[in-house]
């Protein structure tokens, strides 16, 4: 695996992402889809980091190098503090999410939860994310068997 100082390409980022444990679906990086986050474009050899929402792109900054814009990608996924976050469920029962938290705990796994209004104002729920590499310690709990990792 590559340090960090090492990386220079978009390959060697996606494979420092992925060992890493950083999910994929917020970033396009080496070609990912991605429905919105952020990327790494190729635009007749001028290198493009850009923003996509509903089909929308817009470039946020131009690197005349490859090189240049994965160091400006790693930084900028690195000061995301949602980048490595791997969604492992959306809750309702408050027992629930006491028996994953308890667990994740127990496996010393470092997690974020929050609160949302799911399907109105009156119907919260609660979503739990691991962070990094963690999630390859809890497969087994995550929601309807999707892994994010």
């Amino acid at each position: 695996m590559k340090n960090e100082t090492e990386i220079e390409t978009e390959l060697e980022l996606a494979q420092w992402l992925k060992d890493n444990c950083y999910p994929m679906n917020s970033y396009s990086i080496n070609g990912n889809f991605i429905y919105e986050g952020c990327g790494i474009e190729n635009n007749g050899g001028l290198y493009q980091w850009y923003y996509t929402e509903r089909g929308e792109k817009t470039t946020l900054e131009y690197f005349p190098t490859e090189k240049d814009a994965v160091k400006y990608a790693l930084k900028q996924i690195k000061a995301d503090e949602h980048a490595n976050r791997n969604g492992i469920g959306i809750f309702k029962e408050k027992e629930e999410v006491e028996r994953i938290i308890s667990e994740l705990n127990k496996r010393e796994v470092e997690y974020w939860t929050d609160r949302i209004p799911y399907g109105g104002i009156n119907d919260w729920r609660t979503r739990i994310f691991v962070i990094g590499c963690g999630i390859k310690k809890v497969t087994d709990l995550i929601q309807n068997g999707e892994k994010t990792a």
